[in-house]
């Protein structure tokens, strides 16, 4: 069988206009009993999540729990990146259970969802279960979740890869919405999100832009 390559990506990829982001629960009564990443580098990589999402418009929901009486605010950095925009407020752990989030879903209309926040394993695990039980197809930012420690966290993300869900990281996220660096509308964003949030990386990008004004869209 002869088998032809064409320059197309593969339909697994996520596009900016493909699926919906759900933030859960990064608020600080959930950040405070969360060991298995540090405080900083969680905020940080919600930080990024966030501004990628934004940058590239993708459809986004923001929702909480009980954020009145117990767990406190949504992360200023997610806050910041999407101003104005109302957070979902819930009483059920499990998202999918609350049915003004649902509502929010399927007047979005997109059947793939990437979720991402506290704690990995139960108020991301009950909305992946659920999701991928009614035919979503069903991805987690890996490392803008987090729990009460690395054991949790880490039998959680095995039971969603089991589950179906696929994994990812934050700069996988932001760098799959980008895919192409002659995308030249959104590179100066992308690039800047890198820069502030991406770590190592984003310090190699002020690095050859600084000392040699390079871009990741020239050819060697």
């Amino acid at each position: 069988m002869t088998i032809t390559a064409t320059a197309t990506p593969g339909k697994s990829l996520i596009s900016p206009t493909d699926h919906t982001l759900v933030l859960i629960d990064f608020q600080s009564q959930m950040a405070f009993a969360t060991k298995s990443i540090g405080a900083e580098l969680l905020r940080n990589n919600a930080a990024l999540i966030s501004n990628a999402a934004k940058s590239f418009n993708v459809s986004t929901i923001l929702t909480t729990v009980a954020e009145k009486s117990f767990s406190g605010p949504m992360f200023d950095e997610i806050k910041d990146a999407f101003p104005g925009q109302a957070m979902l407020d819930r009483t059920s752990m499990n998202t999918w259970e609350d049915a003004a989030v649902i509502d929010e879903v399927n007047r979005i209309g997109k059947t793939r969802i990437v979720f991402a926040g506290l704690w990995t394993s139960v108020c991301i695990v009950g909305p992946v279960a659920s999701a991928i039980d009614q035919g979503f197809d069903v991805y987690f930012i890996a490392d803008a979740c987090g729990d009460v420690s690395p054991e949790a966290h880490e039998r959680a993300v095995q039971r969603m890869i089991q589950l179906g869900a696929t994994p990812m990281t934050s700069v996988q996220y932001l760098l799959e919405l980008q895919r192409d660096w002659a995308r030249v509308d959104s590179y100066e964003s992308t690039t800047a999100i890198a820069r502030k949030w991406g770590g190592a990386y984003g310090l190699g990008i002020t690095y050859a832009k600084t000392m040699f004004g390079a871009s990741e869209g020239q050819h060697g």
